[in-house]
Formats: C-alpha cells, sequence, structure tokens
C-alpha cells in the first residue's frame, strides 16, 4: 500500500480563447501497459459496476470524459506516462477517443527513463475551460479532499504560479473496505437486466441470494411469488416484463399478504469511516482555528446503500 503524493498544476495557455493546460501526477501503482487504452479512452471501462465499497474511480467515466472533453474543445490528445514497479521503464502515449466506436485512438507510443521514480502516473492535457476561485474551484475541492485524506500529500499549482501545499499528518492509510453485493432496494432497472443477462445460475431463487446482499432463502422464494416468477427459471431467460416485475418485488410495490417482501439490511464492512483523531488532524491542518472538534455516528442505510 502506497501513501499518496499528488501534485496537481493549471497553466494559461490562451487567455483569449480560455485554454489551459491541467497537469496531474501521482506515485501509485502506475497503469500496464494494456490496459492504458481502456482505461484513457473506453468510457464505462470498469470491472465493479455491482461491487458496493466506499471508494473512488470505479464507474469507468471520470478520466474518459476528461480525454474526450479535451479533444472536442482544441482537438488535441492526451498525453499520457505511466510507470509500473516491475519494468525497468516508463510508458508514454498521446491517447484520443473514438466517440462512435467507444475506443482509444493513441499514437506516440514510447518508452522512457523515469529516473529513480518507481511507479507513478503522469496525465496533461488541454482543454477549453474557465478557471474560477472560490467555493467551486479546483483549490476549494483539493483543499476539501486533504481534509479527508489525511494520509495524503497534495501539492497545487495555480495559473499564477503560487504553490498551495497540503502536508499528510499521518502515515496512516485507511483500513481496508471490503466490496459487499448489491441490496435490492437499490437496484435500477438497466442494472438488474444486465445482471439477469450475466448470470450462469440455474435458478431464481440460487441468483437471488449470491448476487444481492439481504437475500435469505426465505426472502428468494417470497420475491419469486410476488413477482410471478418460477423458482427454476435461468435469469437470463428472464423477459424485460418479468425483470420489471422483479424490480417491483424489489421495491415493495407488489406485496405478500399485503406488505414487502423482507429483506435484512446490507452489510456495512464496506465503509471506510475516518477516525476521530484524523479527521480532526485534518480539519486542523487546513483551516485556521482555535478549536476543532468532530463527532461520528453508526452508519446507516437508505435504498439499500450503506453511508
Amino acid at each position: 500500500r502506497i501513501l499518496p503524493d499528488i501534485v496537481v498544476k493549471i497553466t494559461k495557455l490562451d487567455n483569449k480563447k480560455d485554454i489551459l493546460q491541467l497537469e496531474v501526477e501521482d506515485n501509485g501503482p502506475g497503469i500496464p501497459r494494456a490496459s492504458i487504452e481502456k482505461v484513457f479512452g473506453q468510457l464505462l471501462f470498469g470491472s465493479r459496476f455491482h461491487a458496493i465499497r466506499q471508494s473512488r474511480g470505479q464507474q469507468g467515466i471520470g478520466i474518459t470524459g476528461v480525454v474526450m472533453y479535451a479533444q472536442l474543445t482544441t482537438g488535441d490528445p492526451t498525453h499520457v506516462e505511466s510507470k509500473i514497479a516491475k519494468e525497468a521503464t516508463a510508458v508514454s502515449v498521446d491517447i484520443g477517443l473514438d466517440t462512435r466506436k467507444n475506443k482509444a485512438i493513441k499514437s506516440n507510443q514510447d518508452r522512457i527513463d523515469w529516473g529513480e521514480k518507481v511507479h507513478g502516473l503522469k496525465v496533461k492535457t488541454k482543454m477549453k475551460a474557465k478557471y474560477q476561485r472560490g467555493r467551486q474551484s479546483v483549490w476549494q475541492y483539493l483543499r476539501m479532499t486533504s481534509i479527508v485524506n489525511p494520509h495524503a500529500d497534495i501539492l497545487f499549482i495555480d495559473p499564477d504560479g503560487e504553490k498551495h501545499h497540503w502536508q499528510r499528518v499521518t502515515e496512516r492509510l485507511p483500513g481496508r473496505v471490503e466490496a459487499i453485493k448489491p441490496h435490492p432496494n437499490g437496484i435500477e432497472l438497466g442494472q438488474l437486466q444486465r445482471l439477469c443477462s450475466e448470470s450462469s445460475e440455474s435458478r431464481m431463487t440460487t441468483f437471488l441470494r449470491r448476487t444481492f446482499s439481504g437475500v435469505s432463502g426465505r426472502a428468494a422464494k417470497e420475491l419469486c411469488e410476488v413477482a410471478e416468477l418460477e423458482e427454476k427459471l435461468k435469469p437470463k431467460s428472464l423477459s424485460p416484463q418479468k425483470v420489471r416485475a422483479l424490480l417491483e418485488a424489489f421495491q415493495g410495490e407488489r406485496l405478500l399478504k399485503g406488505k414487502p417482501v423482507k429483506l435484512l439490511n446490507p452489510p456495512t464492512s464496506c465503509l471506510s469511516p475516518i477516525e476521530e483523531l484524523l479527521i480532526k488532524k485534518g480539519l486542523s491542518k487546513t483551516i485556521d482555528s482555535k478549536f476543532v472538534t468532530t463527532m461520528t455516528r453508526v452508519p446507516s442505510v437508505t435504498q439499500g446503500n450503506p453511508f
């Protein structure tokens, strides 16, 4: 596990046309060469769509959206450099996006020497944008990020060349979190359709128990009953109408003896709470105040999502 060192730099290239250059560098594990095209040049690339855990970067939209916006507003690709620990040199490549095929367009691929840096990632991109200050600014976002990540060292260089440095105040990394299965109360129709079509289970009851959290053997049978589905049906064979009926059973719109099917709450092991001492340190380093105090509460659940 790695203590994050992050550098963000914004440079004004053309004031009249509002063209900015964004550079971001970290010391993370890097991205293998074979995955760079999909990570940066394919929307919705990810492997954890149906696993729930408190983390960032699992939808596959963010960085690809940056590449696409930069290309749309300036016509230029995004430059990426990546190095993983087991390789002696870093990959250097320019990435664009074929929006029709949802596929990366790569150019100028090469291998470069990164000196003593063992692993990490660098991204440089140009885009049309206005640099704002205040509550909606990059500075404010990074400042708030530093509060909830007291183990991270974040350096921001703004367009005026001024450096803003939020140093790490602890070397203790957050505890590892477990990925949990989705809960029926938090499922959308499109997600349920995809889960059914990708399932290899031979029975609906088995599919419900193994795919979702909070579904017992009893609940699986009752869900099938209220959705008017045979227990021996294969999930992959469900028609759109039957998938919708199952969703209605999930959401309590179909009742069993006048009541929704009772489901267990999802586990809260997917959460990564910040300890009171660490959040206090994060606040103290960022906010100029004489007194700082914090409080915590037990986890809650809404619509099947722990928080």
